[in-house]
């Protein structure tokens, strides 16, 4: 990725937005309403002639077209199996496009809130809808998108922190000696667990990235879609004390059973899957913080006080590591 490529991304303008969603023959009536996505830039774009669309657009660098085209191909074949999920539109025979230098894929609308996931029985049918989803997932493999290991969201996000000089000087030894710990740890938890079937996922699943609308859960982004195994998909949707977790787990694995067998012993990925999570959220901000708009959002990022925060959480993981994980024996 170039310079002016970045520079260019970031100062992304209205017209330009406009033009490359006119250049596939919609008439957008000049409204454009930018949505909260930070990675990429996704806009509401107001049409003449039909309801809104949404306009995203891929930054720069960050996955080739031949990984785009695989995130698309793998929402339609959901859609194709009536999985709820907004799927991009194909339009002149494709549905990733480029104009003025920017990648971008339009979606229709879906409006919707985020579920209350307090409700058992909405909870029960996104374990459905999630063992839908990987119904399909594992009957092919990614060939353009990575693997979720210990390498990719580990030892590469601690290196891009240490290399970053982003750290307080007085908490640089703290962090590297507990993360490289943790990793040891992880690697270990992941090696003891066997045979571990990567199917393709969503990958960052979790409430903000589904739209409910009355009966109906849509799930959005695919994004960060990539290998790995099944409970990654799950996890995140559990919160609260152990035996709260542990209900949730029942409700929604009770639902996903209907449609897929869950392999018991993959709940005890969890915490270092957790872990991992903590760590390259933590990089993601350190590789992105050059763009104005994420300086804008995470004003605090730079604080001594996150980072302390930060390496607090990987302390808490360290001692839930050593817990006995969670045990779905249906209540």
């Amino acid at each position: 990725m170039s310079e002016s490529d970045n520079l260019a991304y970031q100062e992304l303008l209205p017209d330009q937005i406009l033009n490359c969603v006119e250049s596939l023959g919609f008439q957008a009536d000049g409204h454009l309403l930018a949505l909260n996505s930070y990675e990429n830039r996704v806009y509401q774009i107001g049409s003449e002639e039909q309801p809104p669309l949404i306009g995203k657009f891929y930054r720069p660098g960050r996955w080739s077209d031949a990984a785009i085209l695989e995130e698309h191909e793998f929402a339609h074949e959901m859609a194709a199996a009536d999985i709820p999920l907004v799927a991009p539109l194909e339009i002149q025979g494709a549905t990733l496009h480029s104009r003025e230098g920017f990648r971008f894929a339009l979606y229709p609308r879906r409006g919707g809130h985020w579920p209350e996931l307090g409700d058992e029985s909405l909870l029960q049918q996104l374990g459905r809808l999630v063992g839908r989803m990987h119904t399909v997932g594992e009957a092919r493999a990614f060939q353009h998108r990575p693997e979720l290991d210990f390498e990719t969201f580990g030892y590469e996000p601690m290196e891009t922190i240490l290399d970053a000089d982003i750290l307080p000087p007085e908490l640089v030894v703290a962090y590297e000696t507990l993360a490289e710990a943790l990793l040891e740890r992880i690697e270990i938890s992941f090696e003891d667990h066997g045979a571990i079937e990567s199917i393709r996922l969503h990958g960052d699943l979790h409430p903000s990235n589904l739209l409910s609308r009355g009966e109906t859960i849509h799930i959005v982004d695919l994004d960060d879609a990539r290998s790995g195994p099944s409970v990654q998909d799950l996890w995140m949707f559990l919160s609260g004390s152990q035996d709260e977790q542990l209900r949730q787990l029942d409700v929604l694995l009770q639902g996903y059973s209907e449609f897929r067998r869950f392999r018991g012993h993959e709940l005890q990925l969890i915490e270092p899957l957790r872990t991992l999570r903590i760590m390259h959220y933590a990089a993601w901000l350190t590789r992105r913080y050059a763009d104005p708009a994420f300086q804008q959002a995470f004003p605090w990022f730079k604080e001594t006080r996150y980072w302390e925060t930060h390496i607090l959480s990987l302390r808490e993981q360290q001692a839930l590591l050593d817990e006995p994980p969670l045990d779905w024996i249906s209540l």
